[in-house]
């Protein structure tokens, strides 16, 4: 009698659950844009919709998304139980009312559940990186033997066990045999700390990264010694940093070179038009006193899949000359660039930049009058084309300038290339390229010939070349000729283990040198 009770008593707050309340329509969205750690899906409307909801991939019952924030047509979500999303998929949310308590008061169930409940992490690890050691060696019939040995380390590790807190570095070290120290080396061992940073997500939305650092967002900064933060509302975004520039001569730690700002920006995220613009302030001072106050802009937008734009802005707002200072707006740097691909066949870049010399004020004080006088636009223009007429044959060209106003600097490339892929008879790929530049004080030309094959099911390749090179000062009469011979064997010798030796011969007329490049490599 008392299993009766407790079976009819179900049933009813069963049949209460279905049919007692009504049932909002289920809300279809799609992936718009898919990143390592958002998200982005579009729904007709977003109202039903909450921060901390689930949403489902279409043809599953499985919760793969957490919403983070929201605008009114469009979320932004973290992956969760480890699904894979790809743009395009059908997103669903399943809106409220089934959320009603009423059932979570009946008696316990008859039969005890044998499984607990499994708990799902908004942060799922991700760990990625490759340490390498090679070395260069060249031998000359007339110079010095040179030796450099070099050792790298890449690594992003993300989210390390699930858990909020990131690493990431990015180092090399160099250490030269028997060379003696000069200006431009001063030490036979060389360290260099591009990135060694943690970050830690305290909220789905808001980043904070302690550290050497690069920001993408600033990216003309370089490394940034200290302390950086980042917060999302929707489709826009916030940050700050506070540390130091690394020392210019030796790129280590310098707690002189104080530097703090911030910068805003905002998104757009649609089927046909994708954009990122970021604005932002810098201050960086040299023993407390302002060395450099700027402005910038960087966007860069994909519209309907086809057309790529970018662009960057720097705009300097302090100078001091003479212990005079002034709050002249000085444009130092600003490059644009556009990539059109008309199809899968043909493809177009263009670009243009204009660049300053950067005045630290305080670091070339004694300089500054001099730098003033060259104060003057570098400027240059570039017109890219890339086509494919067959199959197998993929070609391209390329035109560049390099002029500014006082005719001083100028310069004029151009580069053209063909590659055959899938040689009939002797198989691997074919390139043949030119270059000519013609500037103030040399005109040279250069041919150039690669054959690249495949030796043995993907683990072992190999690289023929030959390079020939005329050089023709503007104060000589006889041009400068070189031949360049050389080969490379790359072994595979795992999926992510790799080794590689290179030879080259060079001849100068008669100056013979050889050059042997090794190197191994390992990804994780």
């Amino acid at each position: 009698m008392k299993h009766l009770f407790n079976f009819i008593l179900a049933f009813t707050a069963m049949t209460y659950s279905l049919f007692g309340q009504d049932t909002a329509p289920v809300l279809k969205g799609q992936a718009t844009f898919v990143t390592t750690q958002n998200v982005y899906v579009k729904f007709p409307n977003t109202e039903t919709i909450m921060v901390g909801d689930t949403l489902i991939l279409s043809n599953t019952n499985t919760p793969c998304l957490l919403v983070k924030s929201k605008s009114t047509t469009s979320v932004v979500s973290a992956l969760i139980s480890g699904c894979q999303i790809q743009k395009g998929d059908e997103i669903l949310f399943y809106p409220h009312p089934e959320e009603e308590v009423f059932i979570q008061e009946l008696p316990l169930p008859l039969v005890a559940p044998t499984e607990e409940p499994i708990e799902t992490s908004l942060y799922h690890e991700k760990i990625r990186g490759r340490v390498s050691l090679s070395d260069f060696s060249t031998f000359s019939s007339v110079r010095d033997d040179r030796h450099r040995i070099m050792g790298r380390l890449s690594m992003n590790a993300d989210h390390i066990r699930d858990s909020k807190f990131s690493f990431n570095t990015y180092m090399n070290y160099q250490y030269f045999l028997n060379q003696t120290t000069s200006t431009s080396i001063p030490s036979n061992s060389i360290l260099r700390v591009f990135n060694l940073a943690a970050r830690y997500d305290a909220t789905p939305t808001l980043a904070i990264t302690l550290g050497r650092n690069i920001n993408p967002k600033i990216s003309s900064l370089g490394p940034i010694d200290g302390l950086q933060a980042e917060k999302y509302f929707g489709m826009q975004y916030i940050g700050v940093i506070a540390g130091f520039r690394p020392d210019i001569f030796d790129f280590g730690f310098n707690s002189n070179l104080l530097q703090y700002g911030g910068y805003i920006g905002t998104m757009t995220d649609s089927d046909n038009f994708y954009s990122q613009t970021t604005l932002g302030a810098i201050q960086q001072q040299n023993n407390g006193a302002v060395d450099r106050r700027y402005a910038y802009m960087q966007h860069n937008s994909t519209l309907y899949k086809n057309l790529n734009l970018f662009s960057s802005l720097e705009v300097d707002l302090f100078s001091k000359v003479n212990d005079t200072v002034t709050n002249q707006i000085r444009l130092t740097n600003l490059y644009v660039s556009a990539a059109y691909r008309f199809n899968k066949k043909v493809s177009l870049m263009l670009s243009y930049d204009s660049r300053k010399r950067i005045l630290y004020y305080e670091t070339f004080q004694t300089e500054i009058e001099q730098l003033l006088d060259d104060d003057i636009a570098r400027q240059g223009a570039r017109a890219r084309i890339n086509v494919r007429p067959l199959k197998n044959i993929l070609a391209g060209g390329s035109y560049s300038m390099r002029f500014q106003s006082d005719q001083q600097n100028k310069s004029d490339n151009i580069y053209g290339y063909v590659t055959w892929s899938r040689l009939p008879a002797i198989g691997g790929r074919l390139s043949l390229s030119y270059n000519n530049n013609a500037s103030n004080y040399l005109n040279s030309n250069i041919f150039s010939l690669r054959h690249s094959r495949d030796l043995f099911r993907n683990r072992v390749n190999a690289d023929f070349y030959y390079r020939y090179v005329n050089y023709q000062y503007a104060n000589f009469n006889d041009p400068s000729i070189q031949h360049y011979v050389g080969a490379d064997i790359s072994y595979y010798i795992t999926r992510k283990l790799f080794f590689s030796i290179s030879g080259e011969l060079s001849t100068l007329e008669n100056e013979h040198t050889y050059r042997i490049f090794t190197q191994i490599s390992q990804r994780f």
